[in-house]
């Protein structure tokens, strides 16, 4: 819906579930794998800036990526398979890892100059907010072209499974609600729906069922976000003094949801199996680090990512569900504090 042709390619992270590269690949596009900052989860913006202060040029009115040639290298890229000229720069995705915002008001900016629409990958940050002009607003008010959710039973808010997308475009949203229904169109002024069908549209509906469930939650969402946020609270002052692990601190200005709670440590000290193999000895359910796309066979081999491949390694997810209680952090503390690995 945001333009992004066979032949193009998008500026992402590779520190995200997989489905993140693979949006684009699934518009004939390629992505280009960027990396996170160097003590956080998402996009470095200096990253961002420097592909396309130096590794981009003008041409014909768009911008075009110097080394999409190499790009073709990755056998599954449609690329390979796009005739000549390839690797106009579409779009900027940025992901909301684990709820935590990305800096989209700096991202944003940096696209503006050059022209590019940015999408954002929210599927975890429902709940989330930033504060722009002292005041609080969620993600999901886009500041970009779009802002994309998913309702996966992981997530604070789930359908079961699905999504939704918000923008403030309506142009853009008149586009999105006639590819969602196979492209059908409907009369002006009838408020029906007619047999046309201008465009190729998917399948791509949330059904009635789902969307009422989501209401429902929906409503419980400040109150689970709250809980979640104490749990944090609880399990941060109980490690207090525990200082082979830690958990990252919310920036100024940004509001997190707690989708996860990551647990960082030293990676050269600490091996990330050996202590998810004693939590689970401990019958504690724990999570290796965040997925990198480029560590992955569709995407490997042109990738060297250090920030994104570091955290991957020093962290792990620990428990944090609504009805968590503190006896059951205390749990999760007590095995963490009893790890010698």
């Amino acid at each position: 819906a945001c333009g992004v042709r066979a032949g193009d390619v998008v500026f992402t992270v590779s520190h995200s579930f997989i489905a993140t590269a693979n949006a684009v690949r699934a518009c004939g596009a390629e992505p280009v794998l960027l990396d996170i900052e160097a003590d956080g989860y998402n996009l470095d913006p200096k990253d961002l800036e420097q592909v396309l202060d130096t590794g981009c040029k003008a041409r014909d009115g768009s911008l075009w990526y110097r080394d999409a040639a190499r790009l073709t290298a990755f056998d599954e890229s449609p690329l390979a398979r796009s005739a000549t000229p390839f690797g106009r720069v579409a779009a900027v995705l940025v992901v909301h890892q684990i709820g935590m915002p990305c800096d989209i008001l700096r991202i944003n900016s940096i696209a503006a100059a050059f022209g590019l629409p940015v999408i954002e990958d929210a599927a975890c940050a429902v709940g989330s907010r930033i504060r722009v002009d002292g005041l609080w607003e969620p993600i999901g008010r886009p500041r970009s072209a779009a802002a994309c959710f998913s309702f996966h039973p992981r997530k604070l808010i789930t359908t079961g499974d699905g999504g939704m997308v918000t923008t403030a475009d309506p142009a853009l949203h008149e586009r999105m609600r006639l590819l969602r229904q196979h492209g059908m169109a409907g009369i002006p002024g009838s408020g029906a729906l007619a047999d046309s069908y201008p465009v190729a549209g998917y399948n791509y509906r949330l059904t009635d069922i789902q969307a009422a469930i989501g209401e429902l939650q929906l409503a419980r969402l400040d109150e689970q976000v709250a809980q979640r946020r104490r749990l944090v609270e609880t399990y941060r002052t109980i490690l207090r003094g525990e200082n082979r692990f830690s958990i990252p601190i919310e920036p100024e200005g940004s509001y997190w949801n707690w989708q996860s709670l990551p647990v960082r440590f030293d990676s050269a000290k600490i091996d990330q199996g050996v202590l998810l193999r004693h939590l689970e000895r401990a019958a504690i359910a724990a999570k290796p680090g965040i997925m990198n796309a480029h560590q992955e066979p569709p995407y490997a081999g042109l990738w060297q990512l250090p920030n994104s491949e570091a955290r991957k390694l020093d962290t792990v997810f620990v428990p944090l569900f609504h009805g968590m209680t503190d006896a059951d952090v205390g749990r999760v503390d007590a095995a963490l504090r009893s790890y010698g690995g």
